[in-house]
């Protein structure tokens, strides 16, 4: 499973939560105390909003803590809202265009599960992408897919709901082929203002994800960024976070 991390807040440089904490995500990538994988080496990403409209993103193949231009960009780029992603791949090749955060126009994506039998379910799935959006389709990961189905769901109109019919639309294909194992969806969205995460599976076990203010800025990551865990908050499965520059909130999420 991948390690990611979202922040919303007053501009800071990058580097300041991806190399500088004491759990930072360039530490996560190498020992990551939370997850199935210590070792999340298959590639990482980042995205971030400046002064346009849409997002700066960042990608690529080699191991997060061994990628120099990542280091050196890190350190110059100053933002007020960033996403950043270590992979650790459930199958799917490693490469660029597998590799998080995904984008679209203004939105950015990305995701720590999977897909259950994901195989058996992919072709229905992308089968039901219209032409256009099906010309997005860069990569092979279920998580690219998963992005592209919400954008079709109405993510631009209204991200909650799109969600909703999105994992429900995965569930009921998942149950067409009888798939053995859960659909997994620990993932981030925004549209450069708002901030989307949900914490949901379809069993008892879904990715963890914890949040964390400090100083009017709004923290989401896969794992705390210090060790002792001071005012880090674990949430809870099924539960949607929503925040902005001005603050988060907190609502319950289900299918139904």
């Amino acid at each position: 499973m991948c390690r990611w991390l979202a922040y919303c807040g007053d501009p800071i440089f990058l580097d300041s939560l991806l190399f500088d904490t004491e759990n930072s995500l360039i530490e996560q990538s190498l020992h990551a105390r939370k997850s199935v994988s210590a070792i999340n080496g298959d590639g990482f990403g980042v995205g971030w909003y400046g002064d346009r409209q849409t997002p700066g993103l960042f990608r690529d193949i080699l191991p997060a803590w061994n990628d120099s231009n990542l280091k050196s960009m890190a350190h110059q780029i100053k933002s007020g809202l960033f996403f950043a992603h270590v992979r650790a791949s459930t199958g799917t090749p490693v490469s660029r265009e597998n590799c998080h955060p995904f984008v679209y126009k203004n939105w950015l994506f990305m995701h720590n599960g999977q897909i259950g039998n994901y195989r058996d379910v992919r072709h229905g799935l992308e089968m039901t992408l219209d032409a256009n959006l099906f010309a997005h389709r860069l990569g092979a990961t279920d998580s690219e897919l998963l992005f592209l189905l919400l954008i079709q769901n109405g993510l631009e109109q209204d991200p909650i709901e799109a969600l909703r019919k999105t994992l429900h639309q995965t569930v009921n294909m998942m149950e067409q082929v009888k798939a053995e194992h859960p659909l997994r969806f620990t993932a981030c969205l925004s549209n450069g203002q708002d901030i989307y995460a949900l914490r949901f599976s379809s069993d008892p076990q879904a990715p963890s994800l914890f949040t964390c203010t400090q100083n009017g800025a709004t923290l989401i990551a896969s794992e705390p960024l210090s060790n002792d865990g001071v005012n880090w908050c674990s949430l809870d499965q099924g539960t949607l976070l929503h925040a902005t520059r001005d603050g988060v909130k907190s609502h319950s999420f289900d299918l139904y």
